[in-house]
């Protein structure tokens, strides 16, 4: 399973948003991704962040590379995980 890739249900582990459930939406770099929650749904506002501040999740949806936040919204309506990722969870420090 790789880890880090477009679609993948993660948690934040650092900063403000940290235990808030985000996606990503496209991958900057080996170090970058740009996450969404969105926002209304989440809290997370769409932005990079280190891929070293998430932790990935099994959780998956089906998205385009660059996805705007509605049809993350879709995306996560059609999968049933809308509920799912309202939940804070407590983040994990290794």
């Amino acid at each position: 399973m790789p880890a880090i890739e477009v679609g993948r249900i993660c948690v934040k582990l650092t900063g403000r948003e940290a235990g808030r459930k985000c996606i990503i939406v496209d991958i900057m770099d080996k170090n970058f991704v740009l996450v969404t929650g969105p926002k209304n749904v989440t809290g997370v506002k769409r932005r990079r962040v280190n891929a070293n501040h998430i932790e990935p999740l099994q959780d998956k949806i089906k998205i385009k590379r660059g996805s705007s936040d509605e049809e993350v919204m879709e995306a996560l309506k059609a999968s049933s995980k809308l509920e799912e990722m309202k939940q804070i969870i407590k983040p994990t420090l290794a």
